[in-house]
């Protein structure tokens, strides 16, 4: 029930500031939110952030096929997208791949979304420069971004993956 109650939180961009270097070593809330171009994403189309400029809140998750933490959560990725992130909605989920094993390239994160019914958007980077970008570390990390696409929140979806250690690093970086 934690979890539920700090959704709306999240949504509402009401996190407290934490500086860049303690948890991230990118950016900071309220920092202006890295942006994407041209990522390919499992319906076969190209996607940008710029794309989503009628949204109020983007929600930009790093996540993979192969992290089983990552996994874990996509049954609550997927019921958050579906209650809060419609097509007619003001909300946008986006998940981003930046791991480059097979298992995590694009054919099969396709096969992973048909399999599970991911109803939002699933990109891939194999540059990885967005989760750079983003100092994201593990997967799944998640950022929401308000309507002026400032970071306004930045880590864990709910409490059960808030403790991360340098060892819980995910994405096999190049």
């Amino acid at each position: 029930m934690i979890r539920l109650a700090a959704l709306p939180l999240l949504l509402l961009g009401l996190a407290l500031p934490v500086p860049a270097g303690e948890f991230n070593k990118k950016l900071t809330v309220g920092d202006a939110a890295p942006a994407w171009t041209d990522l390919p994403g499992i319906d076969g189309k190209n996607h940008s952030l710029s794309d989503l400029k009628d949204k109020d809140v983007v929600i930009v998750i790093f996540t993979c096929n192969s992290c089983a933490v990552a996994v874990a959560y996509e049954d609550r990725i997927i019921a958050f997208a579906k209650k809060h992130a419609g097509q007619d909605s003001k909300v946008a989920v986006v998940a981003i791949n930046v791991n480059v094993i097979e298992e995590d390239r694009l054919p099969k994160m396709k096969e992973r979304a048909k399999e599970k019914g991911f109803h939002f958007s699933y990109l891939f980077d194999e540059t990885q420069k967005i989760a750079r970008d983003y100092g994201a570390v593990y997967t799944p990390e998640f950022f929401v971004l308000n309507k002026e696409r400032k970071v306004v929140y930045m880590g864990a979806m709910d409490e059960k993956n808030i403790r991360r250690t340098p060892r819980s690093i995910t994405w096999n970086r190049r």
